[in-house]
């Protein structure tokens, strides 16, 4: 499994501009106009993972399958969007249709980039963003609240719970908090999510800054960030501008180019490993001579659920997982290397699947 990112923000922050460079098309028109992006862009993209390369080198691997992250480019939101304004209503609903938001926020000046408040202020910008979604999501339980009422008074006890946490919700986004900061149990979670809330999706926050900040930010970004970590959110800076140059750029250039900037690697690598850790994914691999493939599952996934993302099969008829972890596969130079040492671990169905583990799934037809 992957996961899907919605790309949001005001006009004229340089999303589309970000999407083209992360997924190196040109679906997405930038232009310096609100409304430029009419359907949401989706491109998949590789993840990053030099682990990937090194397993492929050690399992001779004819091919190398890495993960992907899908990003959704979601046209500019403006004030007013949750009554409709701008193209408000449409890309309210495809946001609910992503796992997470990466918010960017413009963090830089440009005389020639009109800012559709007239001015450069990236927190004013995330409320103004914050709160269209918080007034959808009003909006949506005050409609579905009183026939939910209707129905645990006419003795229907499976909503009640539902209706709870509506409750609750509501009263948060009264107060002008996002329904993500409402304090839930583990076992609420699975009604939680399914209530579709636009607040309940977890954020990050992408500062755009201009190319002399790209390494260190500014002061918009270090405002950015403070609010990011009074959430309990995640935050990363990124230059759209510099990432475009990257995407134009051949392989074999990018590294030079980096240097040049005063960058060791490329935002999007940053911006994955911000999403993961927004979401709580990890990786794990599976390697042979056939190819060497990696694997995106959710922190706390058991072995078997693990196997099923591969094929539902594996799940069905799971009997254990031959695991080593990344360090001692390379170690060990591989699989045989590893299973001498005895650092290839038989694992049953209690199993807790680990970031960089190496895995061989037994099962039963």
């Amino acid at each position: 499994m992957g996961f899907k990112c919605g790309i949001v923000g005001l006009p004229n922050v340089g999303k589309s501009t970000l999407f083209n460079a992360l997924t190196q098309t040109a679906l997405a028109q930038a232009a310096n106009y609100p409304f430029c992006t009419i359907e949401p862009n989706v491109g998949e993209v590789a993840v990053p993972d030099p682990r990937l390369t090194r397993l492929a080198e050690i399992a001779k691997s004819a091919e190398v399958v890495p993960t992907k992250i899908t990003f959704v480019d979601i046209a500019g939101l403006v004030r007013g969007a949750s009554k409709g304004e701008g193209l408000g209503n449409q890309f309210l609903a495809n946001i609910r249709e992503v796992d997470a938001i990466a918010h960017v926020v413009r963090c830089f000046e440009d005389g020639d980039v009109t800012h559709v408040e007239g001015g450069v202020d990236p927190i004013r910008d995330i409320e103004t963003i914050e709160t269209e979604l918080m007034l959808s999501d009003l909006e949506s339980l005050e409609k579905r609240i009183d026939p939910l009422e209707k129905k645990v008074r006419g003795g229907d006890k499976d909503s009640a719970p539902s209706l709870d946490l509506m409750k609750r919700a509501l009263t948060l986004l009264t107060e002008g908090k996002p329904a993500r900061a409402l304090e839930r149990k583990p076992e609420e979670e699975r009604d939680f999510q399914m209530l579709g809330l636009l607040t309940s999706k977890p954020v990050l926050y992408v500062c755009n800054v201009d190319e002399g900040s790209a390494g260190h930010g500014n002061e918009f970004s270090t405002r950015v960030e403070a609010r990011a970590r009074t959430e309990g959110a995640v935050s990363t800076i990124i230059s759209a501008k510099i990432e475009a140059e990257i995407a134009l750029l051949p392989l074999g250039e990018r590294k030079e180019f980096l240097e040049t900037v005063g960058l060791r690697e490329p935002g999007l690598d940053r911006m994955i490993r911000a999403g993961y850790e927004l979401l709580g994914l990890v990786t794990y691999f599976t390697a042979g001579p056939k190819e060497a493939r990696a694997w995106t599952v959710t922190t706390g996934m058991r072995a078997p659920q693990a196997a099923g993302v591969i094929h539902t099969d594996f799940e069905k008829g799971f009997i254990r997982a031959e695991t080593i972890s990344y360090d001692d596969y390379v170690t060990r130079n591989g699989e045989a290397g590893a299973r001498d040492a005895g650092k290839l671990r038989l694992e049953g169905k209690e199993y807790v699947v680990q970031d960089g583990d190496v895995m061989h799934f037994r099962f039963a037809n």
